[in-house]
């Protein structure tokens, strides 16, 4: 339905000048059991019909705004507004009664979202964040929180605005206020099945597999060499890799369990997966490390695919060769669309995590591309970003709430931590 204010954040309880064709009620205070009908049926014994309603409740306090039609018999107006007042007199709330000339018709302008996070999440963000939407002629008819723990998220949904635009605006503004910020269309694509591809070191773990094997194997040095010129430029990821592994010939195969057992998760990675798999999305995990330690990884997880390089063994050694193609920037993108594809999921729903540069193929491919605690080309590459340490916080960026994750975790016997009282 149309709005029925300007687009800031005063929305829900301002409007626009009126004629004469409706009337506009608002009604604020203390929540309790039984307002809505109350005021309904007040407002039933005045031959109105409702055409639009709004109701919210913020800690306690409740906002309700109905829009009905003038009553049939125009002369018991002021019996209505009476009414009113002696409802909410009763009530302790305070009213607002406006006649006007609203034309309320179902819109057909694209829905927007806009997932604002931080922890502190300032008043000062928000009003950039607003200001930004009006520039670019977009309307806010809604704002709800979304998550108070352990960041605060508030979603800010309307329309008007191009979704690329907002992106690239808002981008610059959670670069310079350290907030985090992501946009999305909020249509019925919203509704389908989603496909997540994460990579897998520095996002679902903390380490990176190649320098734990390197420790195990003594070549610690050589192998972190490598790496610094690999970012240098002197070396593309695939020839890096190569070199890397060829210092590990000769190492037990057995390495690889100890490898597994010393790899720490991301905080709320698994939190992350759980409440994805709850919702029905695939979510699958590629990398440029190795099957053999992410492979029962993914089974912990319950991902459902793996896209990741093979070690050669032979007699129980590795021998210091990568079996197949090597999964690089460009495989993770190819593995991005083969999954999407495997499962008849459109690249319109589907979103990638990810840190480094061998991401960002990925990542601009997706419909939602989220740089999760991220080096600053991936930043740039990336719709989103999350700033914080808790790879759960990534759901709020697509609009997932606190209160979906409990509910998830509750179906399946899980008890979610509760906040922390400050």
């Amino acid at each position: 339905m149309r709005s029925l204010g300007p687009w800031d954040l005063n929305a829900a309880v301002s409007v626009a000048p009126m004629g004469n064709g409706t009337v506009f009620v608002t009604l604020s205070g203390n929540d309790r059991p039984g307002v809505t009908r109350t005021v309904c049926a007040t407002l039933a014994e005045f031959d109105v019909e409702v055409l639009d309603m709004q109701q919210i409740v913020m800690h306690g306090h409740l906002l309700l705004s109905i829009l009905i039609t003038t009553p049939r018999r125009p002369q018991t107006l002021p019996e209505l507004r009476d009414a009113i007042a002696v409802l909410a007199a009763r009530l302790e709330m305070t009213p607002e009664v406006m006649v006007g000339d609203v034309e309320v018709t179902d819109s057909d302008t694209q829905r927007v979202q806009v997932t604002v996070m931080g922890r502190p999440l300032l008043p000062a963000t928000v009003s950039a964040v607003a200001a930004l939407i009006a520039q670019l002629g977009g309307n806010i008819d809604r704002i709800r929180r979304i998550a108070s723990y352990p960041v605060t998220a508030i979603m800010l949904e309307g329309s008007g605005a191009s979704v690329i635009e907002l992106r690239t605006e808002l981008s610059k503004l959670s670069a310079s206020s350290g907030v985090d910020i992501a946009v999305q269309n909020s249509g019925l694509d919203r509704r389908g099945q989603h496909l997540v591809v994460m990579d897998v070191d520095s996002t679902v773990i903390q380490d990176e597999v190649i320098d734990l094997l390197a420790d195990e194997a003594g070549v610690m040095d050589q192998v972190a060499a490598i790496t610094e010129r690999a970012m240098a430029g002197e070396l593309d990821f695939a020839a890096s890799l190569r070199a890397r592994v060829a210092l590990l010939a000769g190492l037990d195969a057995h390495a690889l369990e100890v490898v597994r057992d010393r790899i720490t998760l991301t905080p709320g990675a698994r939190t992350l997966c759980r409440t994805l798999n709850a919702l029905g999305y695939r979510v699958c995990l590629v990398s440029g490390g190795f099957t053999e330690v992410i492979e029962p990884l993914a089974l912990d997880l319950g991902v459902d695919e793996v896209r990741a390089n093979t070690l050669e063994i032979i007699d129980g050694k590795l021998t210091g060769q990568v079996l197949g193609d090597i999964v690089d920037r460009a495989g993770k993108r190819i593995a991005l669309e083969e999954f999407a594809a495997k499962y008849a999921i459109p690249m319109r729903r589907t979103i990638a995590i990810g840190d480094g540069a061998n991401d960002i193929d990925m990542l601009q491919a997706a419909a939602l591309g989220i740089a999760f605690n991220a080096k600053s080309a991936a930043r740039e590459a990336a719709d989103a970003s999350v700033s914080v340490p808790y790879l759960d916080s990534v759901l709020y960026l697509m609009g997932i709430t606190r209160q979906e994750i409990q509910d998830a975790d509750a179906e399946r016997g899980v008890v979610t931590p509760s906040p922390p009282v400050e």
